[in-house]
């Protein structure tokens, strides 16, 4: 470790004084990748949240909670062409203005290393699930060349995992300019790779963004009627 070396806070570039301790004396300390002010506008998601996708419910008005599920899930929960393929959304964050600028960043503006921010976040939740598979969520191949790289992958790649990249998708309009009914009857956008064997395995999606839960769950359709036993998510922000 260099004590005299200042880092550079990876999303607004102010220096980061390393704090000097016995400790760090005798070993290398986990590199951080954001300054303290930076590091403090992110909302970890803390507390109860619901069962599926992660929805804080101090956040939710009671009305809108039916017991251990928000009613989001409820209502995809309910209805029988949906029912039962996601099991579980796993997020970190809130989608606060600051997490929001700094995927955009990420995501639209082609800032690779921002994926560090999010990499031992991921270690530690994927080591917790213990999935046969880490599938990435797809870019439409005119999606890819607009960005460069996928989002998801690239935090799996930081981390040292292998993405199995078994799902490719459809070109669409973005994601983020439809509506939320628009989003859950959607017809299938993903298909899956030809020989993929996938019977009995325990799957993990990574995504950037839980939003309404209609892209994960489309994939997740996809890959338990190719035989998986369950299907997980893992994503940066809900």
């Amino acid at each position: 470790m260099n004590l005299f070396q200042n880092d550079r806070c990876l999303y607004c570039h102010t220096f980061i004084v390393p704090t000097v301790s016995w400790g760090s004396l005798i070993s290398k300390e986990t590199e951080d990748p954001l300054c303290p002010a930076c590091k403090e506008k992110l909302e970890k998601i803390v507390g109860e949240t619901c069962r599926i996708c992660s929805r804080p419910f101090h956040l939710l008005d009671e009305q809108y909670r039916d017991g251990d599920l928000c009613n989001d899930c409820t209502r995809w929960e309910e209805d029988l062409e949906w029912q039962g393929y996601l099991e579980k959304n796993h997020s970190l964050y809130l989608y606060n203005e600051f997490l929001k600028e700094l995927i955009a960043s990420y995501k639209f503006r082609g800032d690779y290393v921002l994926a560090k921010v999010f990499v031992e976040y991921f270690k530690k939740k994927i080591a917790t699930i213990i999935p046969d598979l880490l599938v990435p969520i797809p870019l439409s191949d005119e999606r890819l060349y607009e960005r460069g790289f996928n989002q998801a992958a690239a935090v799996l790649t930081l981390a040292g995992y292998s993405a199995a990249e078994i799902l490719t998708r459809i070109h669409s309009e973005k994601q983020s300019k439809k509506s939320r009914e628009e989003r859950i009857h959607l017809t299938q956008v993903f298909q899956l790779v030809s020989n993929s064997e996938l019977t009995g395995k325990r799957i993990l999606l990574i995504d950037d963004i839980y939003t309404t839960g209609s892209t994960l769950r489309h994939a997740a359709k996809l890959l338990k009627g190719a035989g998986a036993e369950s299907i997980q998510a893992l994503t940066i922000a809900r």
